[in-house]
């Protein structure tokens, strides 16, 4: 999948306020939580201005928007119209260098939507854009995600004990991070919020960044992540294989046997790893479907199923009880 063909205008988004008016999403409500008060953590004297390119051939038809220049991260928020109690934090994708907020965000919203859950998708922060302490940038605002959920589950209608994570390419990096080192102190606290657990209930990955190490590492992401000549030592620190133990949440993985653009070895060695440490993981490997498939991309493959078969599995260990 071609990632890097810009169409349409730029436009500016300043402040997390202001990131309501992100074009029109297919939802009946688009509400906005701002992750941080006040400047998020390692912010430098400028912040990056936030650009969204449409790189739709029909925009009038559907949306395919990336953003970068992510200074005030945020979570939206989509309500199902029959919540069931269970909740998934979405983490987009885009090489940590972008992310894709349609495909990898609000597509897979409104699908678990439909299904009784309630979807946060997470415009989290770009670790190139000029952070201090870059390579944790993308987990403190996961972090902080999962806590904030869990902090207002009660007017959301949710059970801290059923809220999950899902990422899509680095966005899977993103969310194994949250799931492998939740308790990592990625922040100092800003509120009570960050007195609260940011582990997930589930995990699941979708064609994700895993490694940092070669042979299999997505080197375009582990640079934008950990710079150009990061030490073995550093690439090993942030490979997620290396990061499960026995307590990790209970995962769901996916991918494409055809991917050409994150190596799907990358999912195998998730899988090895949480096997090895006991941690329940279910697998799907699909022929075909290559990098970015998602939900549109996947029309009309076996790898469309991949969504009910996720709803299939929550529902049987009680994370999900909609339709």
């Amino acid at each position: 999948m071609d990632r890097r063909t810009f169409i349409g205008a730029l436009a500016a988004l300043p402040s997390a306020a202001a990131a309501a008016e992100l074009p029109a999403a297919p939802f009946d409500t688009l509400e906005t939580i701002a992750l941080w008060p006040g400047a998020p953590p390692g912010a430098g004297l400028a912040l990056p201005s936030l650009r969204i390119v449409d790189e739709s051939p029909n925009p009038g038809a559907f949306h395919n928007r990336v953003l970068t220049g992510i200074a005030r991260p945020v979570l939206y928020v989509i309500r199902p119209e029959r919540p069931d109690g269970s909740a998934l934090l979405i983490a987009p994708g885009g090489g940590y260098r972008e992310l894709y907020v349609d495909n990898e965000g609000f597509d897979i919203a409104n699908r678990f939507r439909a299904a009784g859950i309630t979807a946060f998708v997470l415009v989290y922060r770009l670790p190139g854009e000029g952070w201090l302490s870059a390579p944790d940038v993308p987990l403190e605002d996961a972090q902080r995600a999962m806590r904030l959920i869990r902090a207002n589950a009660a007017g959301f209608g949710i059970d801290s004990g059923r809220i999950g994570v899902i990422g899509f390419s680095a966005g899977g990096h993103v969310a194994a991070s949250l799931a492998l080192r939740a308790n990592a102190a990625a922040y100092k606290p800003r509120d009570a919020a960050d007195s609260l657990s940011a582990r997930p209930a589930f995990a699941s990955t979708v064609y994700p960044v895993i490694t940092m190490l070669p042979p299999y590492a997505h080197e375009a992401s582990r640079e934008m992540l950990l710079g150009a000549h990061p030490s073995d030592a550093l690439r090993a620190a942030y490979s997620c294989e290396r990061l499960v133990t026995r307590d990790a949440p209970p995962m769901f993985l996916v991918d494409a046997l055809d991917d050409n653009f994150v190596p799907p070895e990358n999912t195998l060695l998730l899988f090895a790893a949480l096997r090895a440490a006991q941690v329940p993981v279910e697998m799907h490997l699909f022929e075909r479907g290559g990098h970015g498939f998602a939900i549109r991309g996947a029309a009309g493959l076996p790898a469309a199923a991949w969504p009910d078969l996720l709803l299939k599995w929550g529902a049987s260990r009680g994370y999900f009880r909609g339709g």
